[in-house]
């Protein structure tokens, strides 16, 4: 096994807005860059869980061939000063390719981006991927994210406070004791426009959703408790995408915050065995068939005079 990765801060140019994040990137050439996108009222370091060794994304990442980028999203982290009321969800997807592609004109980014987002961070990871034909993003692992909501929209967390605490953790059985601890360093607030936004989510999804043609996977926590993952609710989450795949899964022994917990190493595992599947697609995809081009017409001789009735040849496709 490789040694301990070497995590650095960075700072990307978003068209003018700064973007920090924390990078891990292998020793050779990535297979692909693994996208690390928080929640809401978190920070980058959410994946990077120093509560127990192995709970790091960032380091099983690079152990396994992977660069590994952990943004902070438009409101928060560099970009906080720039954007204090953040950003809508469509803006931060522009914001977020401006920063991959400047991430991507000086780095090494192997097969292209695999987004792993969490919360409110799944849904700039849908936004992103329902945005222009040239977006590089090869699939997506969105946990703590659904469609329909399990409370009413008045207890969603806000700009003053995170909402009802508990609903973000679950038992507390499921946790290190030092991930609390520790994770007071990462909670930051809930920027305005964002929180204004959020109750709109289950009117907003499907319109999205239906522009995301790359692989799609959902993860339900155990203890899941701000969204429904019933089998009804789940109906609603996969109908309105037009993913080549969307599939859902469940982590046992987990509540909302899976990355901050013991099963933190798990999920991850998981979520790259996924990146994993969408890389074996693209190399065992079947070749395009090409359009059939239309014969030119054959050459004459230059004092060959051309019958009048001549007509060129044409092909139907």
């Amino acid at each position: 096994m490789a040694g301990a990765a070497q995590i650095h801060s960075i700072v990307l140019d978003a068209a003018g807005i700064p973007m920090s994040a924390l990078l891990a990137e292998p020793s050779g050439p990535p297979h692909a860059v693994v996208v690390a996108i928080h929640g809401g009222g978190m920070s980058a370091g959410y994946f990077d869980s120093r509560a127990r060794p192995g709970l790091s994304l960032l380091e099983l990442g690079v152990q396994l061939g992977y660069s590994v980028l952990a943004v902070d999203r438009p409101g928060y982290g560099a970009s906080a000063v720039r954007l204090p009321k953040g950003q809508t969800v469509d803006r931060q997807a522009a914001t977020l390719h401006a920063a991959l592609g400047d991430f991507a004109g000086t780095h090494d980014i192997g097969a292209g981006f695999f987004a792993v987002a969490h919360s409110n961070g799944g849904k700039l990871a849908l936004a992103a991927a329902a945005g222009p034909a040239t977006s590089p993003l090869i699939g997506l692992d969105i946990s703590g994210l659904g469609s329909t909501l399990a409370v009413d929209a008045h207890r969603l967390p806000g700009p003053d406070g995170h909402g009802d605490w508990r609903r973000h953790w679950g038992s507390l059985r499921f946790y290190p004791p030092d991930a609390f601890r520790l994770g007071r360093a990462l909670v930051s607030p809930v920027p305005g426009l964002e929180a204004s936004e959020g109750p709109l989510w289950p009117r907003l999804y499907p319109g999205i959703a239906a522009r995301v043609t790359v692989p799609v996977r959902f993860t339900f926590a155990e203890q899941e408790q701000w969204w429904r993952f019933d089998e009804e609710a789940l109906a609603e989450l996969t109908a309105p995408l037009s993913a080549t795949k969307a599939t859902v899964d469940h982590q046992p022994d987990a509540g909302h915050n899976i990355s901050l917990g013991w099963a933190a190493r798990t999920y991850h595992l998981r979520a790259l065995g996924f990146l994993e599947e969408c890389l074996l697609a693209r190399h065992t995809a079947p070749p395009r068939r090409q359009p059939a081009r239309r014969p030119r017409p054959a050459a004459e001789e230059p004092d060959t005079p051309r019958p009048a009735a001549a007509q060129p040849t044409r092909v139907h496709a």
